[in-house]
């Protein structure tokens, strides 16, 4: 205690003053740790949470929390995002970083760390117009199968003038194919709206009752409305089911599974059964690798126009870090990360990886890590290590479907999918694990 003293005061800054939030609980769940960013993220005081357990309080999303998911696995999980309401009813968006901890090989607890990126969401959160050009489906770069169904679907809507339902993660390009709807059905490229749907209050409705005063055929565009809360979708739904459908275009997306939204009751099952006449999945980067170099050769076009710059390729070994990389944020991800090179390059033609960001080197060789790590939980080295087989094999099933669920980000339909189950057989499977 005496060396430590000293010291104490140092760490009381750096708990204080720090821009990252931090969050440690022991092996109950109880707060140990919990510094003056992180409250500023969730809302919480230290004396509400030190006495209660986390496990308790957030036991209805136990799959979305990765603090419990570290306690429960014991394996670090890195560069996490999650996005959630606060106690004060904000939304927040976070890049977590979760680690268990150890003491002469007993798991103790876990601590985590969370970036703030809330403010750096809503940045990007808007449709690209960077180039002050209509977003039309010709201007979208993608030569892979499943985007060119999009769009051919994406067309057939536009055609049809039906409520459109767009389904995909964050950074997809769903807001590119909402404008390309509009601009093949309409010549009017003001006419295009988008309204964001990421807060509790009534500024989508009262914006969007403003709009209809002027009586012009808008396309609205309705980003994420899986993120305003039911009471306000059931006004949303209220006002667009009385619009005449010659006279609007009417677009809404969301970010993931609707089916699984509306049983997590953060989707009004009314509202999804509105926009769904026509649904349409945009999918992640990873499930369309082929579309990323063509994405970056056009990138590189543009950029060489409008700046005169003479960036224009990608070097081998680059290109192969794209293509090895999963992208968890996708098109808008890669996107920010060639802003990002090339604002550092001047004459060069070539990247090549000693231009790249650390934190990208970083985030790839992470994945690297995880993907080629043997999990020690599958092994033993004494006789004391062997356990029954019945135990072994409960254990091991437990394990390896909490980490496709967390590969998964707890969808459960997506889980069950890659598991080659129904979505019932597994939360059956997940039901039995728990009461084990």
């Amino acid at each position: 205690m005496k060396s430590f003293e000293p010291l104490r005061p140092f760490y009381e800054f750096i708990a204080t003053n720090v821009s990252v939030g931090i969050h440690a609980v022991n092996l109950s769940g109880q707060t140990v740790i919990y510094n003056t960013k992180m409250k500023e993220i969730e809302g919480f005081h230290f004396d509400e949470l030190a006495d209660r357990s986390i496990i308790e309080m957030f036991s209805f999303r136990q799959n979305e929390s990765t603090l419990i998911r570290v306690l429960q696995t014991g394996q670090k999980e890195i560069n996490v995002k999650q996005t959630y309401w606060n106690k004060n009813g904000h939304e927040i968006t976070t890049i977590n970083d979760t680690f268990p901890l150890y003491v002469d090989d007993q798991l103790i607890g876990a601590i985590e760390f969370a970036r703030d990126i809330t403010s750096l969401e809503k940045l990007i959160y808007q449709p690209l117009r960077r180039y002050g050009e209509p977003l039309t489906f010709e201007s979208i770069t993608a030569v892979s199968e499943e985007m060119q169904q999009v769009i051919t679907n994406a067309k057939k809507a536009a055609a049809v003038n039906l409520p459109v339902l767009l389904i995909g993660e964050s950074g997809t390009g769903k807001d590119l194919v909402a404008e390309g709807i509009h601009h093949a059905a309409s010549t009017d490229s003001e006419a295009f709206i988008t309204l964001v749907c990421r807060r509790s209050d009534h500024s989508v409705i009262d914006t969007l009752q403003n709009l209809l005063q002027h009586n012009k055929p808008y396309t609205l565009f309705f980003e994420r409305i899986d993120f305003l809360s039911l009471n306000m979708q059931e006004q949303l739904l209220e006002i667009i089911q009385e619009l005449p459908q010659s006279t609007y275009m009417l677009i809404g997306s969301v970010g993931s599974d609707p089916i699984d939204l509306v049983a997590e009751k953060k989707l009004l099952k009314s509202l999804y059964y509105f926009f769904a006449k026509m649904a349409i999945t945009v999918p992640t980067l990873t499930e369309r690798k082929e579309d990323i170099l063509p994405f970056v050769d056009d990138y590189f076009k543009r950029h060489r126009e409008r700046f005169a710059s003479n960036v224009a390729e990608l070097a081998p070994d680059v290109q192969e870090l794209f293509l090895q990389y999963d992208w968890p944020g996708n098109l808008k991800e890669l996107e920010l990360l060639l802003d990002e090179i090339v604002s550092f390059m001047t004459t060069e033609t070539m990247v090549t990886s000693d231009l790249l960001p650390l934190h990208f080197r970083f985030k790839v060789q992470q994945q690297d890590d995880v993907s080629h790590r043997k999990p020690e939980f599958f092994m033993f080295h004494q006789q004391n290590d062997v356990m029954p087989l019945d135990a072994y094999l409960r254990e091991a099933e437990s394990y390896y479907v909490q980490n496709v669920l967390n590969l998964y980000e707890g969808n459960i339909t997506k889980a069950a999918t890659a598991l080659g189950m129904s979505r019932q057989n597994l939360q059956y499977r997940i039901r039995k694990m728990k009461n084990q």
